[in-house]
């Protein structure tokens, strides 16, 4: 078995860590699992207990949530130059966008999608605020240079970046130009081609998640 494994379904938010892993470089193996059957087996809930995907093994160390995922193999393999070293003041805005895409930008784009959002007079209760101040912030940091820490790609830029080619994909974000103008300067990287092919092409190799049916 490889050093490194990514478990994942081509149907969820293990993409973003199989586009992380291409970024990377480093060899990797592919477990895939389907939901409701072998996500949920024994095997796996040792290494997940929330029976989700995705999650990363990297010798002895397991890794789950796809934002932890990409900043822990950033570090993992810092020869591929995806985060901005130790003491150097990228690291902030690096750290903050990454986990504000994976924290409020997630609950607000999530929350809307299912028609959940907190109502304005308890806007301050939620995390997120409101799903406006969320997207306006968001454009902020896409809007300020090329990639999230400048000129500088970095895994933060994966993981807000998939953020966003979803949301514009779905409809759950906002089709602002500052939007599509940043993921289109990401979308065609030879490593994000490849993510998505090998996950394309691992479709026909899962079952589709059986989606409950509405109430009589």
């Amino acid at each position: 078995m490889a050093d490194l494994i990514i478990y994942s379904n081509p149907m969820s938010r293990a993409r973003i860590a199989r586009w992380m892993l291409e970024e990377v470089g480093a060899p990797y193996e592919t477990v895939l699992l389907d939901y409701g059957t072998t996500m949920k087996s024994a095997d796996y809930l040792a290494v997940n207990p929330m029976g989700k995907v995705p999650a990363i093994k990297h010798g002895d160390t397991v890794v789950t949530e796809a934002a932890a995922i990409c900043a822990y193999l950033a570090d993992a393999f810092p020869e591929a130059g995806l985060a901005p070293p130790h003491g150097d003041p990228r690291r902030g805005p690096y750290y903050r966008w990454m986990f504000f895409a994976a924290g409020p930008v997630e609950s607000a784009v999530t929350g809307k999608a299912l028609g959940l959002l907190a109502p304005r007079d308890k806007a301050m209760m939620a995390g997120y605020g409101t799903f406006e101040d969320v997207m306006d912030a968001l454009e902020g940091a896409v809007s300020s240079g090329t990639y999230i820490c400048g000129d500088q790609f970095t895994a933060a830029d994966v993981y807000v970046g998939a953020q966003i080619g979803w949301g514009l994909q779905f409809g759950t974000i906002d089709k602002r130009p500052a939007f599509e103008d940043y993921f289109a300067r990401l979308r065609d990287r030879p490593a994000a081609v490849r993510a998505n092919q090998l996950d394309d092409e691992a479709m026909a190799h899962v079952q589709r998640p059986q989606m409950a049916q509405p109430a009589e």
